[in-house]
């Protein structure tokens, strides 16, 4: 009489993993510790960043001119806010390093490649994206916005307000100016060519001004355009670059 259960079989059949290969628990004990390790970051770029929140502020505030706290924490939480925006930003590379760490096993040789070059590319194109709507388009919009002060009606920014709206209005750069990078790996990929591109150019064109609505943080004409004409000045320069570069 036999001594094998069926259990014993099914465990003879299964197949035992191979040398390197990771369980689904291991997968998840090393995304547990890669999210602890981005909070740590986080958490030392803030602390750090806080050291200079006055610098920051001043930094940020500088647009708009003097500025007040309509309540006694408003000031505390706005240097916290902040703070957290600015650490959040100074360990972005980190931040993305762990992310990358995680999903490389997953990726082939190509791929890995690949993604050495998009993942610096994407950050230096982020940082760019905030420094442009900084230097050129925040003052821009602060200036059409205090155009309508009055004799009667005189502009009184608070702090925690202005650093609320700076934040939406810079981080949608950041995601912008992402934009060419996405349209080559995808003409790369030979997703679409230039040819695809100028016949999308007038639904782009809407779009872009729809989504200028929806993450705009004000609902006015102007803040649409704002986000709207970078998104199509660096979709024509994509068309160009697939064309001209890739020669799609």
């Amino acid at each position: 009489m036999s001594d094998i259960t069926p259990n014993s079989q099914e465990e003879e059949l299964a197949p035992a993993p191979t040398e390197g290969e990771m369980s689904l628990v291991d997968h998840l004990q090393e995304l547990r510790w890669r999210i602890i390790t981005i909070v740590i970051a986080v958490l030392i770029g803030s602390g750090a960043a806080y050291f200079y929140a006055q610098e920051i502020i001043h930094f940020i505030t500088a647009p708009a001119g003097k500025l007040y706290y309509l309540n006694p924490a408003e000031a505390f939480f706005t240097y916290l806010k902040a703070s957290f925006f600015v650490g959040f930003l100074l360990v972005l590379p980190i931040v993305l390093y762990q992310i990358w760490a995680f999903v490389v096993p997953a990726l082939t040789t190509t791929e890995r490649k690949t993604a050495v070059i998009l993942l610096p590319a994407s950050v230096l194109l982020f940082f760019v994206g905030l420094a442009f709507s900084y230097y050129f388009v925040l003052p821009a919009a602060i200036k059409f916005f205090m155009g309508f002060a009055t004799e009667d009606l005189q502009p009184l920014f608070s702090l925690g307000q202005y650093l609320s709206f700076v934040i939406a209005f810079l981080l949608p750069f950041g995601f912008i100016f992402e934009l060419p990078l996405f349209v080559l790996v995808l003409a790369k990929l030979g997703i679409i060519s230039s040819e695809f591109l100028k016949a999308k150019r007038k639904i782009v064109i809407v779009g872009t001004f729809v989504i200028g609505a929806v993450i705009s943080p004000t609902p006015d004409v102007f803040s649409q355009s704002m986000i709207a004409i970078p998104m199509i000045i660096l979709y024509e320069l994509s068309v160009l670059i697939v064309k001209y570069v890739l020669r799609k």
